[in-house]
């Protein structure tokens, strides 16, 4: 499996894990607890796979940066956040900067 799937793969599982913290309810809910110690576990795992075909700084750049982008975007929808137009140019950049790396990087494996 190509380091990218496993990337892919990571960052849902990170992202489904953050978003359901806040329906932990102080660990009362055992579904959104569920989702949280499985989405880390397969999150960091994929990751661990990741890193022996693509180099640890640029996938943790783009597994944390595209995971701080798409939380936000899953609690605008689940959790009725919102978010002002400084948080989006911000997540904006976050973006651009992960384009940049796979773009002109000469680190990214290819």
């Amino acid at each position: 499996m190509s380091g990218y799937i496993y990337l892919a793969v990571a960052i849902t599982a990170e992202v489904i894990a953050t978003t359901s913290m806040k329906a932990l309810d102080g660990f009362n809910k055992p579904l959104p607890l569920l989702l949280v110690v499985v989405g880390y576990v397969i999150s960091f795992w994929m990751l661990s796979l990741v890193v022996k075909t693509i180099p640890v700084g640029v996938a943790y750049a783009v597994w944390a940066g595209l995971g701080i982008v798409l939380v936000s975007i899953a609690a605008v929808f689940l959790y009725e956040q919102r978010l002002d137009l400084p948080a989006m140019l911000g997540m904006g950049l976050i973006v651009c900067g992960v384009v940049v790396i796979q773009m002109f990087s000469h680190s990214v494996a290819h």
